[in-house]
């Protein structure tokens, strides 16, 4: 498989709840009219906490500074695997599981801590730009790297970045955290970027308004599963922290259960599929005993 170095450099930041009036507009903006800025990178997650927001400079800079706006100190980069026809056998899960003994767990180890974002296509991975020395040396070995710069894919070596590289500390024991599951259902679905215009009006109110998505909405491919969130953490996670995908992740891919992860500003999220629900909450409950 490949790992493609995307060209966005990504903020991420936590909009509160009761300040969403103030962005709506700039929102709104990202969202339906991307012909009208530069931002090629965005990412919205509502929680019950907070909104966050994943989005590259350009997009940053359409979002004005407020008291409601927390932001995370460092710069991420985002990366991506492409499968080149050469993936293991045997492996039938989607998401998350599917790159989690190749790039989550080794980075892990190297105490690289990450960001994950899922969609119904891809999975992205993000990371600190600082570290990205490390992910490199790391990967290489796995993976043929590219980097992409103006539209082009340009190959890189651990050469490339030798002179950033710094030996990585010694991994540390990660703190086990706990993880709950509430009722809520989810449907995984993919809306055509061309078909926006057609049910902006939908999608705002589902965005801003309410909490429900029509099951009768042409115009999308959904996976025909329900999905249960598993929330990990009892306390904001914060930044530094390394290992917390790969808690959740590893056991999930030894189980060959699917999982879409998503990390937002303060929680870890993964969605697994309803019916395997019992068994993944198991499984996590019996990794923390192991881990005590």
């Amino acid at each position: 498989m490949d790992l493609h170095i995307l060209e966005h450099r990504v903020r991420v930041l936590s909009l509160a709840r009761r300040g969403l009036w103030l962005y709506t507009h700039p929102l709104l903006k990202l969202l339906f009219l991307p012909q009208r800025c530069r931002c090629k990178f965005f990412s919205l997650t509502e929680t019950p906490e907070d909104y966050t927001v994943m989005l590259d400079e350009e997009g940053f800079k359409e979002l004005p500074p407020s008291e409601f706006m927390q932001v995370a100190d460092s710069t991420w980069l985002v990366l991506s695997v492409v499968s080149n026809g050469r993936e293991p056998p045997g492996c039938q899960a989607t998401g998350v599981t599917k790159i989690a003994r190749s790039v989550i767990a080794p980075l892990a180890e190297h105490h690289v801590s990450v960001l994950m974002l899922s969609t119904y296509q891809t999975d992205f991975i993000l990371v600190r730009e600082r570290d990205l020395p490390v992910v490199i040396h790391t990967l290489a070995g796995e993976f043929d790297i590219y980097r992409e710069e103006s539209g082009e894919c340009v190959p890189v070596t651990c050469d490339d970045v030798s002179n950033g590289f710094l030996k990585p500390n010694p991994t540390q024991i990660p703190t086990l955290h706990p993880v709950q599951s509430p009722q809520t259902r989810f449907c995984v679905l993919t809306v055509a970027p061309d078909t926006l215009p057609a049910i902006a009006t939908m999608l705002i109110d589902v965005l801003f308004y309410s909490h429900g998505f029509p099951s009768d909405l042409l115009l999308t491919s959904s996976t025909g599963e329900l999905w249960r969130m598993v929330r990990i953490g009892g306390q904001p996670l914060g930044f530094d922290e390394c290992g917390i995908v790969a808690q959740i992740a590893e056991p999930l891919a030894a189980a060959d259960i699917s999982a879409y992860y998503i990390s937002t500003f303060n929680f870890d999220h993964a969605l697994v599929p309803e019916e395997g629900i019992a068994e993944v909450i198991q499984l996590l409950q019996q990794r923390q005993e192991k881990g005590r």
